[in-house]
């Protein structure tokens, strides 16, 4: 129930530190991968690191943002596999310009961070919904498509104001479009998302540790309100991933997954 053998796999934000366990454990279980991305030589290397274990991998340089590349993405992937069966939609991550630090004022907010933070985040996710997510809707078999949400849409978290709102949204248009999914397609297509706790990556590297690889004083706050009292590792995402592409949450759609180490349901006390 849970091998994805012979399914077409997009997933957008493929060359990122998150994206590269999405894509070796998709792979591993079975999928044919496409990896989307803005960094040539990431991809490239990721498709041969896949071949060499024995996967099936396709890299298409392509900018979520741009319709263009999406549609050409789209005509390469069927070229190569004839069809698209998931789509996993990576590709996001902080604005810094849209951050709102702790002596700033609050009432003098960077709007056009705030804009671009809510295009990468959500219209990131909107538009290759719309361009794979109709390839899956339209094709012969049953397909899944997953969002990735965050903490920062669970619960207030400082300074990441425009990141938040728009992994906000993001829950709310996985909802709203599994519903409209289901009125449409019935169980055809199914769209669910995944709240990833606190994970090293290299936007949030430098907020999280210092060079030495100990706890910046907002790392310490993390760490201090997660039950497991430590950050994730990559590859633990990857079972809910798997679980959600797969025939095994055939009928699961419009959740939001958190994978957080208990981040998100402690009270602190």
């Amino acid at each position: 129930m849970f091998n994805l053998n012979e399914k077409v796999i997009v997933v957008t934000g493929g060359t990122g530190i998150l994206g590269a366990a999405f894509v070796k454990g998709i792979s591993e279980a079975g999928g044919k991968v496409v990896i989307l991305g803005r960094n040539a030589a990431e991809g490239e290397d990721r498709v041969r690191q896949l071949r060499e274990a024995g996967g099936e991998a396709l890299f298409v340089a392509a900018d979520v943002l741009s319709e263009t590349d999406l549609q050409s993405a789209l005509s390469q992937t069927l070229q190569t596999y004839g069809r698209v069966d998931g789509l996993v939609n990576a590709a996001g991550g902080n604005i810094p310009e849209a951050v709102i630090g702790p002596g700033e004022d609050v009432f003098a907010m960077n709007l056009p961070a705030l804009r671009k933070a809510f295009e990468l985040n959500l219209f990131g996710t909107l538009l290759p919904t719309t361009v794979f997510g109709r390839a899956i809707a339209e094709g012969t078999g049953r397909g899944s498509i997953v969002n990735i949400s965050s903490m920062a849409a669970q619960s207030a978290i400082t300074r990441v104001l425009g990141y938040s709102m728009a992994k906000a949204a993001v829950d709310n248009f996985t909802r709203w479009m599994a519903v409209e999914l289901a009125n449409r397609y019935g169980d055809k297509v199914r769209m669910n998302a995944i709240a990833p706790g606190f994970f090293i990556t290299h936007q949030n590297r430098r907020l999280l540790t210092q060079e030495d690889g100990s706890y910046t004083a907002r790392g310490e706050a993390v760490i201090r309100n997660t039950p497991y009292q430590r950050f994730g590792q990559p590859e633990e995402l990857t079972g809910t991933l798997l679980w959600l592409l797969s025939d095994a949450s055939a009928f699961v759609t419009g959740e939001v997954v958190c994978v957080d180490g208990g981040f998100h349901v402690f009270s602190g006390v």
